[in-house]
């Protein structure tokens, strides 16, 4: 909690000024009950009404001083709470962002987002009621209790019995309400998390007919968190009831002893009700108090569920000593002079070279340490400007496999090379920067068809930006839309076909003119002419750099240099499309199946 107060040091000016006016109003509101027995004593008692009109206005001038200082401390605290907000919200955003997929994995999204959202919408609140009332509530009580022992020590005597029995509720509600809390937010993440998972599934749960069960599985957690909250609230909503008795015990105590001096004569009647708005003031104030503890006990559970997400560290991060800069050989300096005039134009210079060369060795991979292998004992190799295609059945550890290669996920043995160089040695940035990527999910943001190309460069040209629509066989069915490359896309990109977004995920890949493409599984929704179309394009286009080809259709694959053949996490077969025709019987099994058996002599 201390920790994250540190977010308020930037906004110290506003911090500092909110509980100096507080202090401001507070000592006007502990002048008034004195001028009250003023009033009472020497204007009432007495029949001066001058000295009532008087102080009455004095009175007055104090209470517009008061207002001045509790608006300036309201405006000040939130400020610096709405701030503080802000920069730990983003703090937090910025470091989810360097989460592994693992990480990720581990995270749940809805919890993420309860984090994100409600978790310091708590925090934001606690510190503007720290600057505000957690200021004003202890002076309150310490400057009331003073001028009641100045008034009379001897009926400062109750304070010493009923502020004890104050602090006594106040200590057992923050122990029975803490554990709850953290419940009551752990339940909150789970109906976050059905929530985000109906929503960004609703249309299959509409075409499965599903609405009922997904109605219910809300409900459930929707019942369990109400549920939790409920029991959470009952305890604290037996603090008021607790504080308002032990006050009013307090104030006919201060009646039965003060109204006995009173009437024998050794006590102003002024005097007296002064004392009693100051013996209020005590026990409203510790009442403040006790609410505010309750609810920092929920701000704990928030800042400690912060805090937890803080703390993940990725085990994915660039080393110390960084290679960020890849020496070219000069075998892939002469294959970088072969390029084509259309990847010179797509910004590849004449001369420069387009590295991309990829290796394994021994590779295996679990998502979980000690977890079941994905892959084990992978190894290949691929030169500078070839085309690998995988192949095999669904699960076989072909997404999982070429994940490794900008290290979406790190290898649990073995090593992957990019150009001579464990990926793990590069710069993160570096490395990704080279390597373009279309997965398996297509994801689109909201945002215009030109801003979802220029994703990973938003410096592009649109000349590039078209060039690389036409080359994804995409710019056709963008300049059909309503306007063009400015139309802008829903969430998801839910206005375009499966087919669509495919192309436009591939066009972004091809903006960054990648040294390695990686295509897993990208072209699934497209027709075979679009597809061939788009394989003669790319031939062109990323001529000279290396294409890695994730397919389930050996159409889309055999025309590549090389073809690995997966199953249950291992290479079980390599080669060409004619090799593997020849000598993979699960190739000819697989080709088999989409040409016929009777095709298989002639591949």
């Amino acid at each position: 909690m201390i920790k994250l107060l540190s977010y308020l040091r930037p906004h110290w000016k506003a911090a500092l000024l909110a509980p100096l006016l507080m202090l401001l109003e507070v000592a006007m509101d502990l002048l008034q009950p004195i001028l009250m027995a003023s009033i009472i004593d020497r204007g009432v008692m007495t029949g001066d009404f001058a000295h009532i009109i008087r102080t009455g206005f004095i009175m007055l001038g104090i209470a517009l001083v008061g207002i001045f200082g509790g608006v300036g401390c309201t405006v000040y605290a939130s400020v610096a709470s709405q701030r503080f907000g802000a920069d730990l919200r983003y703090d937090l955003f910025k470091h989810i962002q360097t989460f592994s997929f693992r990480n990720i994995d581990e995270v749940k999204t809805g919890s993420l987002i309860t984090r994100l959202t409600n978790d310091i919408v708590q925090l934001q609140t606690m510190v503007q009621m720290l600057l505000r009332i957690f200021v004003r509530s202890p002076l309150m009580a310490i400057g009331s209790i003073i001028m009641a022992v100045v008034i009379s020590p001897k009926l400062a005597v109750i304070l010493a019995i009923s502020v004890p029995l104050l602090f006594i509720v106040m200590f057992l509600l923050i122990r029975m309400t803490l554990p709850l809390f953290s419940k009551v937010q752990q339940k909150l993440d789970r109906v976050n998390t059905v929530l985000q998972e109906n929503l960004a599934g609703i249309r299959v749960s509409k075409a499965f007919v599903r609405a009922d069960y997904e109605n219910r599985r809300f409900k459930t957690a929707n019942e369990d968190y109400t549920q939790t909250a409920i029991k959470a609230q009952r305890l604290v909503a037996v603090n008021m009831p607790l504080l308002t008795l032990i006050l009013n015990v307090s104030i006919v105590a201060v009646l039965l002893l003060g109204g006995k001096d009173v009437i024998g004569g050794s006590f102003d009647v002024g005097t007296l009700v002064a004392f009693i708005n100051y013996v209020t003031q005590v026990l409203f104030a510790l009442s403040s108090v006790a609410m505010m503890l309750v609810r920092f006990s929920s701000a704990k559970v928030s800042a400690d569920r912060i805090l937890e997400v803080m703390r993940i560290e990725s085990e994915i991060r660039s080393p110390e000593t960084a290679v960020t800069e890849i020496a070219s050989s000069e075998d892939n300096r002469e294959t970088a002079a072969a390029g084509s005039a259309d990847g010179a134009r797509f910004g590849q210079e004449a001369g420069k070279a387009r590295l991309g060369a990829v290796e394994f060795k021994n590779v295996s991979f679990s998502f979980d340490p000690g977890g079941a292998p994905v892959l084990e004992n992978v190894s290949f190799s691929v030169k500078p400007g070839q085309r690998l295609a995988i192949i095999g059945a669904t699960g076989a550890g072909k997404s999982s496999l070429v994940g490794l290669i900008p290290r979406l996920y790190d290898v649990t043995a073995g090593a992957v090379y990019v150009d001579g160089v464990d990926v793990r040695d590069y710069e993160l940035s570096a490395l990704r920067q080279r390597i373009g990527i279309v997965l398996q999910e297509t994801i689109l943001f909201t945002g215009t068809i030109r801003d979802n190309i220029r994703f990973g460069r938003p410096d592009a040209t649109e000349e590039e930006v078209i060039e690389a629509a036409k080359t994804a066989q995409a710019h056709d069915f963008i300049m059909a839309t309503p306007n063009g490359y400015d139309t802008v896309l829903g969430q998801r990109g839910v206005n375009l076909s499966g087919g669509q977004k495919q192309r436009l995920a591939i066009a972004r890949a091809l903006i960054l003119r990648p040294s390695i493409l990686i295509m897993d599984d990208s072209t699934s929704a497209l027709d075979m002419g679009t597809e061939a179309r788009l394989q003669q394009a790319l031939g062109k286009l990323m001529e000279g750099s290396t294409c890695i080809m994730i397919a389930q259709r050996i159409s889309s694959v055999m025309d590549a240099d090389l073809i690995l053949v997966m199953d249950q996490g291992r290479i079980v077969a390599s080669g060409t499309h004619r090799e593997l025709l020849a000598t993979s019987a699960i190739y000819q099994e697989i080709y088999e199946s989409q040409f016929g058996k009777e095709d298989v002599q002639v591949g």
